[in-house]
């Protein structure tokens, strides 16, 4: 509770307070009360008990310890990429994708004076507003989350020092709100997914993605090869990343989401055709579809 800044730990007791009485409608998220993983779930999760966690590993360790049912963390944003560390740390989770959520991201820059020379927020937001910044000559400050650089900068108290929230952060910490729509797209937006302990049966009919990892054996043409099946059962893969583990730099591991279901012919015969040229595959969940994929 003491590591988060002090305008911020009233808000942060009392909703964790909330989701260790009924921690059946608990979600934890990383962030501050007012991040946009806090938004991202109470619109989602109507009735939920948002839990803030310091980190990403603390929303991870609240789901598997029982204080929360779920979390919401976000894997990627349409301008500034993937969420890197949780692709690095839901693999070894044990938790299950269960839903996934897009939100269009707004930004507002908030602070105690007219003329900012810092601006303070996550990296992530940092990149999505990289643009406006340059523009205006404010120096970039990477913090731990967005609405906790507001709660800082009201800590602070320097008029030189603004922050980069959503805008509704700014009346919730005392800020005055000197600009908005400082993201450098006007589609700015953000996947979420949904984690549980338990994995889901998605409704009958309904659209569905599957979330996956696996490691190519060291050998030419390895990639194709493990691949190639999606292409001939006519699966649609709409996100592969890669990402090293470990410093042998011998094996790359890839983070991949397609659309289906496991138990659909055409998935289930690409997915046997992945095992054969991998090391190894982890299913991370099948879900529904937040929106859909159209074709391009």
């Amino acid at each position: 509770m003491e590591s988060y800044p002090a305008p911020a730990r009233a808000a942060v007791r009392a909703m964790t307070d909330a989701a260790a009485a009924d921690p059946a409608r608990a979600v934890a998220i990383q962030g501050a009360p007012g991040c946009n993983s806090h938004i991202a779930a109470e619109t989602m999760l109507a009735g939920c008990l948002a839990l803030p966690c310091l980190s990403f590993e603390d929303a991870l360790d609240a789901v598997k310890d029982g204080r929360a049912a779920r979390a919401l963390l976000p894997v990627e944003n349409s301008l500034h990429g993937r969420v890197a560390d949780i692709h690095l740390l839901l693999p070894g989770s044990g938790l299950h994708i269960t839903g996934e959520w897009f939100m269009p991201i707004r930004y507002g820059l908030m602070g105690l004076g007219t003329q900012p020379v810092q601006a303070m927020s996550h990296p992530q937001a940092l990149g999505q507003c990289r643009t406006w910044l340059r523009a205006r000559g404010i120096e970039p400050v990477a913090y731990a989350d967005t609405a906790g650089a507001a709660a800082a900068v009201r800590e602070l108290g320097d008029p030189a020092v603004a922050a980069i929230a959503p805008p509704s952060a700014a009346r919730l910490y005392g800020l005055d709100l000197l600009a908005e729509g400082l993201e450098d797209a006007h589609d700015n937006t953000t996947r979420f997914v949904l984690l549980a302990a338990d994995a889901v049966t998605p409704p009958d009919g309904a659209a569905c993605m599957t979330s996956f990892v696996f490691e190519v054996r060291n050998v030419p043409a390895a990639l194709y090869k493990a691949l190639g099946g999606f292409a001939t059962n006519g699966v649609n893969l709409t996100k592969l990343e890669s990402y090293q583990r470990g410093a042998s730099f011998a094996a790359t591991q890839f983070f991949c989401d397609v659309e289906g279901r496991p138990e659909e012919g055409g998935l289930g015969r690409a997915l046997d055709e992945l095992r054969f040229h991998c090391k190894w595959v982890r299913m991370l969940g099948t879900y529904p579809q937040g929106r859909p994929r159209p074709a391009a």
